[in-house]
């Protein structure tokens, strides 16, 4: 099930909401989410300083124009009307006004150029810095986050919604300094100059500030609904390409395209209602402004035919209002840059701010191990909202000892792998090393000690020799080959063209089920832990095969604490001691011997597998002969 925000903004496992429908939006979270991105840059205040300094410089450049042209204009009807006399004084003070103009443009451009750059400069280094401290959390965060949590989401969240936080560094927060600027300093020489003309220049100034700000909380509206849309067809994409070989095995192509299509229409259609937004927000303020410099236009021409007011100083008017329109039309970029940043960054933000439930003690210390035993004592677990996963589960693997571990599907297994390395926390009882409490020690020095070989392989797309190091990248050639060999698959590799140079593809697609799964015990083997853990990580692989592979790690692991989980009996009987499990409870435990000659639940498992293995090598016997 995918995941959305819930009405308290917590991340969970809920229906996601409906992105058509009604969106509820928090108005308060655009004053502590874009605050807080703003905070982000205060980090580098060389760079912010430059450019602000820049863009304050780039304002003052901009705001000497207006006189410079109310001077010319002045300057031109005196040369007109001037006579012989004074008319070479006139042009030469228009040609220094000209060139004054030239000058203040090109100070402005050069100064809005380096602005921009430094501008980009923060909002990347912010955005480097985000990138590494989600990346950082995503592998803090516990299994049961990422059991809830589709990664789908957590990529669209790492990726736009952090790329719309950046944003709004550089087109939100540094447009907006320059729009106070120009917009306050502009407004304060009109009123001063003439508080009528003044007023009536600004008269569009409310009218434009509602229109956008209405304009920018429905703009969050769509730009959180799009954010949603986006991590759903992110979550399609990638389980379709995980999943490329079932839909081309079930002929699913048409349902896949459908499917994504739906996504992408809605995702298009509130693109459109973003575009429609802008449209009207950018429309109320044009129309508004053009109106309040017509009426400026006809009242200072009155008074400029009465005498009252120079051609100038009207040119000067009109001039500021001109100045203001353009970052009065960069409002609605600062609007929109703020509504998907506050709905990005709340996002980004809820990830951020999770505490792992999983996670080093205050105190905690690494581990120290004396003799290497590993206790669980009357353990007890469940998954969230789910009922018990273990109950009462006591047992004590100590090192040069094996423990068996078999029971049906769901009965509580792969549970106990995963509480001995501490992916999860025990809900009762404990688990020590040693008489150490594995919650009372750190992550780190834990998972160091405690091997786990899961049952799901997973291998990353690069070479042979680099997975089975992924523990220990500064390992040596000659480990390496051993854990393999160990594996029993030294002899494969070295017949390859390119040996431990080989890359295995994505999920190690160039592999085999069988092939891959020795790999990861390889992989398991190479770090050396103390305690090592099988979750059933022979199920692929034949049984002539398995049994070369238990001979093998059954020497490799004769100093260690050792416990194996699998369905398949013949793994177990070498165990010094066997658990079968069953709805969460040790229901039977003992030896290979034992457990057959009582007659319960493990006689009849081996029983049937016998009996599955006798038929099964009759069968090969027929068709041979």
């Amino acid at each position: 099930m995918a995941f959305s925000i819930s009405d308290s903004g917590a991340l969970g496992n809920v229906p996601p909401t409906p992105v058509t429908g009604p969106a509820k939006v928090d108005v308060s979270q655009m004053r502590r989410v874009l605050p807080r991105i703003t905070a982000l840059a205060l980090r580098y205040p060389g760079g912010l300083t430059l450019a602000i300094g820049c863009s304050l410089g780039a304002a003052v450049a901009n705001l000497t124009l207006p006189r410079l042209f109310g001077a010319a204009v002045d300057q031109a009807q005196t040369l007109l009307k001037a006579g012989p006399a004074h008319a070479t004084q006139a042009q030469a003070a228009l040609w220094a006004t000209a060139i004054l103009v030239i000058g203040a443009t090109v100070v402005r451009g050069l100064l809005t150029m380096f602005a921009g750059y430094m501008g980009e400069y923060v909002s990347q280094q912010v955005a480097y810095d985000l990138r590494l401290k989600y990346f950082q959390q995503l592998q803090r965060l516990s299994f049961g986050f990422h059991d809830r949590v589709h990664s789908g989401d957590l990529i669209t969240r790492g990726m736009l919604d952090l790329e719309g936080a950046r944003v709004f560094i550089q087109n939100g927060a540094m447009q907006a300094l320059t729009l106070v600027m120009l917009v306050g300093f502009a407004s304060y020489m009109m009123l001063s100059a003439d508080v009528v003309m003044g007023l009536i220049g600004l008269t569009f100034v409310p009218v434009a500030s509602i229109a956008l700000g209405r304009m920018g909380f429905l703009l969050r509206v769509a730009w959180l609904r799009i954010q949603k849309l986006m991590a759903i067809l992110t979550l399609t994409m990638e389980e379709n390409l995980q999943g490329i070989r079932v839909v081309r095995a079930f002929g699913a192509k048409t349902f896949e395209m459908s499917k994504f299509d739906k996504a992408s229409i809605d995702a298009l259609n509130l693109a459109y209602q973003r575009i429609l937004l802008r449209c009207r927000g950018v429309s109320v303020m044009t129309i508004s402004f053009y109106s309040a410099m017509t009426i400026l236009l006809w009242y200072g021409g009155h008074m400029v035919v009465n005498g009252s007011l120079t051609s100038g100083r009207l040119t000067e008017f009109l001039t500021y209002m001109s100045l203001m329109q353009s970052p009065i039309r960069q409002v609605a970029m600062i609007f929109n840059s703020a509504a998907r940043a506050s709905s990005g960054g709340e996002r980004l933000f809820e990830v951020l701010d999770l505490t792992p439930e999983i996670a080093d003690a205050p105190a905690a210390k690494p581990l120290t191990p004396s003799q290497g035993v590993l206790r669980f004592d009357h353990v007890g677990f469940s998954y969230v909202g789910a009922a018990p996963a273990l109950s009462c589960i006591s047992f004590e693997v100590r090192p040069g000892q094996t423990l068996g571990i078999v029971g049906p599907p769901g009965s509580g297994k792969s549970t106990i792998a995963n509480l001995a390395a501490r992916f999860y926390e025990v809900t009762e009882g404990s688990i020590t090393i040693d008489g150490q409490d594995i919650r009372s020690v750190t992550l780190d020095s834990l998972r160091g000690y405690v091997g786990l070989i899961q049952q799901e392989t997973f291998l990353f797309d690069s070479s042979i020799g680099n997975n089975v190091a992924y523990a220990d990248p500064w390992t040596t050639d000659e480990r390496i080959a051993g854990a393999a060999a160990t594996a029993q698959l030294h002899d494969h590799i070295a017949g390859l063209p390119d040996a431990y140079e080989t890359r295995v593809g994505e999920r190690g697609v160039a592999l085999s089920g069988g092939q891959r799964q020795r790999l990861s015990i390889a992989r398991g083997v190479t770090p050396e832990p103390s305690v090592m853990i099988f979750d059933d990580s022979a199920a692929a692989i034949d049984a002539v095969t398995e049994r070369r592979v238990r001979d093998a790690l059954a020497q490799a692991t004769k100093t260690k604490a050792t416990i194996v989980i699998a369905h398949r009996l013949s793994s177990l009987q070498h165990a010094d001691e066997i658990i079968v499990l069953d709805k969460g409870r040790i229901v039977e435990r003992g030896s290979h011997r034992d457990l057959v000659a009582r007659g319960g639940i493990y006689a009849d498992l081996y029983a049937m597998q016998s009996h599955a293995a006798t038929i099964g090598a009759a069968e090969r016997e027929t068709e041979e002969a």
